[in-house]
This record gives C-alpha cells, structure tokens and sequence, in this order.
C-alpha cells in the first residue's frame, strides 16, 4: 500500500493525530502484537522505547480513553486462558484504523531516518 493511499482511507479528524505522540504512538504500538491489558501495555511501551519512554497509569488510561474515543482501539473480551472471575483487567486491541494510523506514522519516521542518512546527520552502523 502507497504512502498517498493509505492517508486517503483516513477521515481527516484521524490525519490531524499526525506526528503521533509518544503516548499514543507507544500505545498502538504496544498493541500491534495483539490484545493486551493496561499495565502490559505500560511494560511493553518501555520495552518498545529501550526504558526512554515511560508512562504512568493516568497518562495511559487517559491515552486508552482517547484512543477509544477515536475508534483506533476497542475494548476485548479477556482472553479463555486468563480469565479470572474477580479479575478487574480490561484488554484492548487496535482496530483497522489504528493499524493504518500506526502504520503511515512509521512510514513517516522511515522516511525522515533515510533523509538523515542520505544528509548525513547520522552515522552508519
């Protein structure tokens, strides 16, 4: 899928998001893998960063929340294999959008990283 297609299959309101947050931006990434509950999504975002990027819980549940808002994510049944009857865990997973959204910000940051190289602004590895 091309740059310019995948912006034209998101509304306007999903483009303005663009350049992502690190909240938001470590949030759907932290997804990508598949359903996780908050505090695994707060694990996997420092993961994800190499420990530069962390976030307590009010700044994840107010991201989760706004993502929610935004249909980039959806709440998910606990997954069979976990499941505890006093179990207060809620799971999320991205939606097609929040994939798509994810995916033209990468691109994006992919793009900028060739630029710095084919600059000069960053050394090879």
């Amino acid at each position: 899928m091309s740059f310019s297609s995948t912006a034209n299959q998101l509304p306007d309101d999903l483009l303005r998001l663009l350049p992502l947050t690190p909240a938001v931006f470590y949030t759907l990434f932290s997804l990508a893998e598949g359903d996780r509950h908050g505090y695994a999504i707060m694990q996997q975002a420092r993961l994800l960063s190499s420990g530069s990027f962390r976030m307590g819980p009010g700044t994840l549940y107010s991201t989760i929340q706004r993502l929610m808002d935004f249909a980039l994510i959806e709440e998910t049944p606990e997954p069979a294999a976990t499941q505890d009857p006093d179990s207060r865990r809620r799971y999320y997973r991205l939606t097609r959008n929040g994939r798509t959204l994810l995916e033209h910000d990468l691109r994006r940051m992919r793009s900028a990283v060739r630029l710095a190289h084919d600059l000069n602004l960053v050394p090879e590895n």
